[in-house]
């Protein structure tokens, strides 16, 4: 045998020792052996199978049509809106933003813009386990990345090839950097966002309450910016204000989740939509000032949570919400790992499964009933979340007032630091007179 032939068996020798540890293994050790395979594997199914075959819905289309005739001089904005579909709808700083995706053909520029948005969402990944204090090295990496890439928001971003994964990286970053106060670079990270779409606005509320007055300069400098710069570099900058625009501005009755738009498709009165959005609009004040009273000096469970309720309810309440949008809601989802989270609890989970799940409800069998359960499964799961956050809060707050305690927050005793929980006396005191102290004879021992 050569001696390359034998360098060889001994590496195939020590691959092979790992398979079977040589001390015991922990559950959490397992579980963490056992999903990091189909974690990974999962991702690069999303990646390389289902996201470059694609699907009927392409959202990438219009925007390289929109970058190469940006390049060209050509109009952007002639969208046609009667058609239902995917329209141009990026204002002149985004389409700036976007321009290169049009220097090389689509079909390379599509599939270099899959893999740029799944490394975003995976880098979010990671830095959404680093606010949280957990490493690669938890049990939390791998079930995150997998239940990540086996959600329809991240499925169907990769797959339809939409920039929401590179909007997930902002907001993650923005967050990371708001906890760090590190405020310029957090109106950047939130400003790029911006410049392209401004599905994170309600995000705003957070350093306006927090103080942070320098996240402002960048997140609306940049794309004040960036505007400057691409309106005289555009054909027909004044269309995005006169033609698309207006549309933003209107609900739709298709592909939106929001409640305007499945009661628009449902027939319900223009009154009954109204009184469903101002009761929710009532819930989700209720909700933002028990965090703001009770939780702002609780900085991550308050950033994380009121991100989650914010957002949440800009597509409920808004003209439009799309069932992938949810993919900003993981700050909030992951925050199960806080002992006082709202999430701690099933309802919670089924509204996740409701807004999250891949699976399609749609029957050969039920057809009415099958189609009104997708359609509607992302609006009663963004319902039930609001609910589910407004309950929690609810209950805590009126068992501190009955229980005395408001003064002191309205986390259960349960859910105290044990620092701050009445620790026991074990200070060396001086024994009563009627108490004689138990002392063992050197005899007790034979």
């Amino acid at each position: 045998m050569t001696a390359r032939q034998s360098f060889s068996v001994y590496r195939a020798v020590v691959f092979l020792r790992q398979l079977e540890p040589r001390t015991g293994r922990t559950a959490n050790e397992v579980i963490n052996f056992a999903l990091w395979p189909i974690a990974v594997m999962t991702v690069l199914h999303r990646v390389v199978v289902k996201a470059v075959n694609g699907y009927i819905t392409d959202d990438f289309r219009p925007v390289y049509n929109a970058a190469l005739a940006f390049l060209n001089g050509r109009p952007v904005y002639t969208a046609n809106f009667n058609w239902v579909d995917p329209h141009y709808l990026y204002p002149p700083s985004g389409t700036l933003l976007m321009a290169p995706i049009a220097v090389i053909d689509p079909e390379k520029s599509r599939w270099l813009f899959i893999i740029a948005n799944a490394i975003a969402i995976v880098i979010a990944l990671y830095l959404l386990l680093r606010l949280f204090g957990l490493g690669l090295n938890s049990i939390a990496a791998p079930i995150l990345l997998l239940a990540t890439f086996s959600s329809e928001t991240v499925t169907n971003t990769l797959v339809f090839t939409n920039i929401n994964g590179l909007v997930l990286l902002g907001e993650i970053a923005f967050l990371v950097l708001l906890m760090k106060r590190k405020d310029m670079w957090s109106g950047v990270a939130i400003g790029l966002t911006f410049a392209v779409k401004p599905i994170l606005a309600p995000l705003l509320l957070l350093p306006l309450v927090r103080g942070q007055w320098k996240v402002f300069v960048t997140a609306i400098g940049i794309p004040l910016i960036l505007t400057a710069v691409a309106w005289p570099l555009s054909a027909d900058p004044m269309d995005f204000v006169r033609h698309t625009v207006p549309y933003l501005m209107e609900s739709r009755d298709y592909f939106n989740s929001a409640i305007v738009g499945n009661g628009k498709y449902y027939g319900l009165s223009t009154a009954l939509i109204w009184a469903l959005r101002g009761v929710f609009t009532a819930i989700v004040l209720s909700s933002l000032w028990l965090l703001y009273r009770y939780y702002r000096h609780d900085e991550l469970f308050f950033v994380v949570t009121t991100s989650g309720v914010l957002l949440t309810a800009s597509w409920l309440l808004g003209s439009l919400g799309q069932m992938y949008y949810s993919m900003m809601l993981f700050p909030l989802l992951m925050s199960v790992v806080l002992k006082n989270s709202v999430m701690r609890n099933w309802p919670a989970w089924l509204a996740v499964y409701g807004f999250m799940s891949y699976d399609s409800w749609l029957s050969s069998r039920f057809i009415e009933a099958g189609r009104t359960a997708e359609y509607m499964k992302t609006t009663l799961g963004w319902s039930l979340m609001l609910l589910v956050v407004f309950g929690v809060l609810t209950v805590r707050y009126v068992s501190a007032r009955r229980e005395g305690r408001l003064d002191r927050g309205i986390d259960p005793a349960f859910l105290l630091e044990p620092h701050e929980k009445a620790a026991p006396d074990i200070s060396p005191r001086e024994p009563e007179p009627d108490e004689q102290p138990q002392v063992e004879s050197a005899t007790a021992k034979t």
